[in-house]
C-alpha cells in the first residue's frame, strides 16, 4: 500500500522545524502533501510562503487553504469545521498519515482516520516556533534558510 502523508500550517515563516517535520516525512512516505494555510498572522502571501517550501523541497506537493475557517480549538464544533475544510482540500487524495508537532494532530488523524505522526512536539529537536521568530527576526535568523529570511525581510 502506498504510503501518502500529509501536514497543515501557515509557515509564517517557515522555519528548521518545519524542515525537520517535512524531512522526516519525506523519509517515510512515498508521497507528500504540505497544506499551506492562508493567514493575517503575518503580512506574506500564501503563495510566496509556499514557494519557499516548494525551492527547498520540490519533490512535495503544496496545496493552498485559502479562506480557512476562523473558528479555531479543540472542542468538537469546531475541530468538525476545521476536519469538513481540510477533507474538501485534500478530496481524492488517499492519504494514509498525518505529520504534526502540535496537540491538534491527533484530532486531525483521528478525524481523517489516518495514522497521528507527531514529529518533536516538545520542541528538542529544533527549539523554535514562528511566533518568536515574528517578534524577533535578528534573534532567530539561524532557524530559517537564506532564502526565508531574504524573503521575510522585504515584508517588514
Amino acid at each position: 500500500m502506498k504510503k501518502i502523508g500529509f501536514t497543515i500550517g501557515k509557515f509564517a515563516p517557515f522555519h528548521k522545524g518545519h524542515q525537520y517535520l517535512i524531512e522526516k516525512a519525506i523519509k517515510e512516505m512515498d508521497e507528500f502533501y504540505v497544506i499551506v494555510y492562508e493567514t493575517d498572522v503575518i503580512n506574506i502571501p500564501v503563495e510566496v510562503r509556499a514557494d519557499w517550501i516548494k525551492r527547498i523541497y520540490p519533490q512535495v506537493n503544496i496545496l493552498y487553504a485559502k479562506n480557512p475557517p476562523m473558528e479555531y480549538g479543540l472542542d468538537e464544533k469546531r475541530v468538525k469545521i476545521q476536519i469538513d475544510y481540510l477533507k474538501e482540500i485534500i478530496k481524492g487524495i488517499p492519504v494514509t498519515d498525518f505529520y504534526s508537532s502540535e496537540p491538534y494532530g491527533k484530532f486531525v488523524a483521528k478525524y481523517m482516520n489516518v495514522n497521528d505522526d507527531r514529529v518533536d512536539s516538545k520542541r528538542v529537536e529544533v527549539p523554535i516556533c514562528a511566533t518568536n521568530i515574528r517578534k524577533d527576526i535578528s534573534r532567530y535568523k539561524e532557524f530559517l534558510d537564506k532564502r526565508v529570511y531574504d524573503d521575510y525581510k522585504k515584508y517588514l
